[in-house]
């Protein structure tokens, strides 16, 4: 009769180390993805900077996926270093709090608005006479002229809060750029 052929034990050293090795490896791809569906879109969707049609058309489409993808892989990471924590040292302990903490915020943060905090609009107008205006001469401006009144707005203000609501002459306007 011939001998059975040996199965590995689950509880062997060498079995240990092959999971803890893929719960890592688990770990720190659903950490990158986690990080990546936030910041991606963070970074190609930067005010003042050009963006390319591709590059904008692909932090849009991450930017829809984002909250259903940090989600799954925040779970993922959260259940990885659950199984992880009783087997690894302080060392890597500090590792995955600190990675859980930037999955956690990555998650958070794809399920807020943070272009509205960039982009706020002027709440009241504020003007001046042309007189007094501190305004580089070479600062270009958007300018409106209803009947008997005129309204002069910075490019470079306006360029930042991109709206502004402003009555000229008893009309109500809405300024945008």
């Amino acid at each position: 009769m011939s001998p059975l052929p040996s199965t590995p034990r689950l509880d062997s050293p060498a079995t240990a180390y092959s999971i803890s090795r893929w719960l890592w490896t688990l770990f720190s791809v659903c950490g990158i993805v986690a990080f990546g569906l936030f910041f991606i879109p963070v970074f190609i969707i930067r005010p003042f900077r050009y963006q390319a049609p591709r590059a904008l058309l692909i932090a849009m489409a991450l930017r829809q996926r984002a909250p259903l993808g940090t989600a799954i892989a925040s779970i993922v990471c959260l259940l990885c270093a659950f199984l992880l924590w009783r087997v690894v040292g302080r060392w890597r302990k500090t590792l995955l709090v600190l990675a859980l903490c930037v999955v956690t915020f990555s998650a958070v943060m794809a399920r807020l608005n943070h272009f509205e905090w960039m982009f706020h609009p002027i709440p009241t107008a504020q003007f001046v006479a042309q007189s007094q205006n501190k305004l580089d001469p070479k600062e270009m401006i958007l300018a409106v002229r209803f009947g008997g009144d005129a309204r002069a707005y910075p490019i470079s203000q306006m360029a930042y809060h991109h709206i502004l609501n402003d009555v000229v002459d008893g009309v109500p306007i809405a300024v945008t750029y």
